[in-house]
């Protein structure tokens, strides 16, 4: 549903690359808060560094119409 919505303004791969990033994070998040598993600093600034893409690629994107 929001994958559909998101792609009719913006462009495909700017879409898939946003939501792998997402899920990327919240997999991550989950596995943290379920499973109790230990998260390090380097795992935390790597889902930080995607993060900050996803922004960029949002913000800089130009909406396109159909």
């Amino acid at each position: 549903m929001f994958l559909g919505q998101a792609m009719k303004n913006l462009p495909v791969g700017v879409v898939h690359a946003s939501w792998a990033g997402l899920a990327i994070i919240l997999v991550t998040l989950m596995s943290n808060i379920i499973y109790k598993q230990h998260l390090d600093a380097k795992v935390w600034l790597g889902m930080v560094v995607i993060g900050i893409g996803i922004a960029i690629i949002n913000l800089s994107s130009v909406p396109h119409t159909h």
